[in-house]
C-alpha cells in the first residue's frame, strides 16, 4: 500500500511540480494536460488546455500527485490550503535544512527551522504555491536535545 498526497492548483501544477522535483530531487513521470483529454471530456475554454489534469512526481520510493482545478470543479480551490501538511523526513539535518530553504523560496515560514524537543531540526512553511509543508529531521537513537 502507498498513500499519496494529491495537490490541487489553478494553473500552476506544472510549475509547482518542476519546483518540487528540483528541490526534493524527484522526477516527474507523468504530466497530462487537459488538451490530451478524450473527446467525451470536452474542454471548451482555451485557458484549461495547458493546465494539467494529472501529474505524478516520484521522490525516492514516495510520490506526490497533482492537478489543476477550476473553482467550478473544486469548490474552495481559491481558498488557502488548510488542515494538512506535506511532511518530509530525513535523518540528515543538513538535507532537511536545504529542503526547508528551497521549499521556502517565495513562501513564508510558519515555524523557522530549528532544534525542537523531538528533533535535531524541524520547520514548517507555506510555499509560494500555497502548499503547507513540515520538514523534519529524524533523530538518531542516542540524540538528546541541546536545550
Amino acid at each position: 500500500m502507498k498513500v499519496v498526497t494529491s495537490l490541487s492548483f489553478q494553473g500552476q501544477c506544472r510549475e509547482a511540480f518542476e519546483f518540487y522535483a528540483k528541490v526534493l530531487g524527484g522526477k516527474i513521470t507523468a504530466a497530462f494536460p487537459y488538451s490530451d483529454a478524450p473527446p467525451e471530456m470536452p474542454i471548451t475554454d482555451e485557458k484549461y488546455k495547458s493546465w494539467l489534469m494529472h501529474c505524478w512526481l516520484e521522490i525516492g520510493d514516495q510520490a506526490l500527485m497533482g492537478a489543476d482545478m477550476d473553482s467550478g470543479w473544486a469548490p474552495n480551490i481559491e481558498k488557502p490550503k488548510n488542515g494538512f501538511d506535506v511532511s518530509v523526513h530525513t535523518q540528515d539535518k543538513a538535507q532537511a535544512e536545504r529542503w526547508f530553504a528551497g521549499l521556502g523560496e517565495g513562501g513564508r515560514a510558519i515555524m523557522p527551522f530549528a532544534e525542537t524537543f523531538w528533533s535535531p531540526g524541524f520547520g514548517s512553511l507555506v510555499d509560494r504555491f500555497g502548499v503547507p509543508w513540515m520538514i523534519n529531521t529524524v533523530p538518531s537513537p542516542d540524540w538528546k536535545p541541546q536545550g
